[in-house]
């Protein structure tokens, strides 16, 4: 396999511009935001890179390479030549998924037996539904590309959320709505409605620079050719953070602020976050700099009775035009009504974005006045 090949980042679809600009910080590319995510050029420490730090990607998957094939026999044969063993190994289950568009070959089943069968024949590794290692075969326009799904477990796994609410935000989804709302990691973020704490917790995190995938194993672990040392040293330290409280959550749950303390120790941020259990109506700025309020209220689809919570959405909307004055605002809804209903001053809004069965948007105003 070559040296560096495509290295394609999954987002979810309305956030791809946003991710392409966390990509893009840390120093990946020349890259290209497309469809459901971002694609650059890079090797295998680019992979482990990618998966350790990008805070916003979904998965990263590796495209190992492919051929034109036009029918079945031919498949065959080419997935028997194919260099499976540069990234698979002998001892390591696989599973492998394919999908057919736009080709002569459009038997999703009967082509996943002639690769299945290549690579247990050929290389001699085993297969397993609930296999650590994943290959994807797209065949697509009659050109079969391989890719290997180097993540594993989806990138919003942290390892350090144990404990959820009902309809937890995604660690992935959160950092890019905290990024699209022009967080940096140098301010306070604020959220009254905190569930599990993922925006304070996610803040915190990215203020003091630990990174999102350090207490976690990754697929491309079990890749032929990992360079386990390499990536130890890349890893680097995952020490308790220390400093100045600059993040909060709150909820009129006290379980949702047991959960969020609990999180928060688990990802070594106590020290830095802070939860309270208490009411919209009791909502007050700390002290020190102005920041970031960011929100993730019920909003209908799956919590809450829509009708009771234009109220709700009315009372956040008031509590911050009378006490967060220089503060921005961030709030992801999926319904244009319940954002319109706090009467705060939204910018033009993004594109909708995926989330459980969901379009939600993010709504985002400039500093109160």
């Amino acid at each position: 396999m070559e040296n560096t090949f495509e290295i394609f980042l999954a987002a979810a679809p309305g956030l791809e511009e946003v991710l392409a600009e966390e990509v893009g910080a840390l120093g990946f590319g020349p890259l290209e935001a497309v469809p459901g995510g971002v694609s650059f050029q890079g090797g295998w420490p680019e992979v482990w890179r990618a998966n350790l730090a990008l805070r916003g990607a979904g998965r990263v998957l590796a495209r190992i390479g492919g051929f034109p094939v036009f029918h079945l026999a031919q498949l065959d044969k080419r997935a028997r030549k194919f260099p499976w063993g540069d990234v698979l190994r002998t001892d390591v289950p696989v599973k492998v998924e394919v999908t057919c568009r736009r080709s002569k070959i459009y038997h999703a089943g009967a082509a996943s037996e002639r690769i299945v069968r290549a690579i247990t024949e050929e290389l001699g590794a085993p297969v397993a539904d609930d296999a650590p290692v994943r290959v994807l075969a797209r065949i697509e326009d009659n050109f079969c590309g391989f890719s290997v799904d180097t993540s594993g477990e989806a990138l919003h796994k942290r390892g350090h959320k144990e404990a959820v609410g009902k309809a937890p935000m995604r660690e992935t989804l959160a950092a890019l709505f905290l990024r699209q709302c022009g967080y940096d990691g140098a301010e306070p973020v604020v959220d009254p409605m905190c569930g599990s704490g993922t925006f304070p917790i996610e803040a915190a995190e990215w203020s003091v620079g630990l990174m999102p995938g350090r207490s976690r194993a990754f697929a491309f672990e079990k890749f032929a050719g990992f360079d386990a040392e390499a990536f130890a040293a890349m890893r680097g330290p995952s020490d308790l953070a220390d400093g100045p409280v600059r993040f909060y959550g709150f909820d009129r749950d006290a379980g949702a602020i047991r959960m969020s303390q609990a999180n928060a120790a688990r990802a070594g941020v106590s020290a830095l976050a802070q939860f309270n259990c208490q009411p919209i109506s009791a909502l007050e700025p700390p002290e020190g700099p102005k920041g970031l309020v960011m929100v993730n209220p019920p909003y209908g689809g799956r919590i809450g009775n829509k009708k009771l919570l234009y109220g709700l959405y009315g009372s956040l909307g008031q509590v911050l035009k009378e006490r967060f004055a220089g503060w921005r605002v961030g709030i992801v809804t999926s319904e244009a009504g319940l954002a319109k209903a706090t009467g705060l001053p939204f910018a033009p809004q993004g594109a909708p974005v995926s989330f459980g069965g969901l379009k939600v948007r993010l709504f985002r105003t400039g500093p109160l006045r």
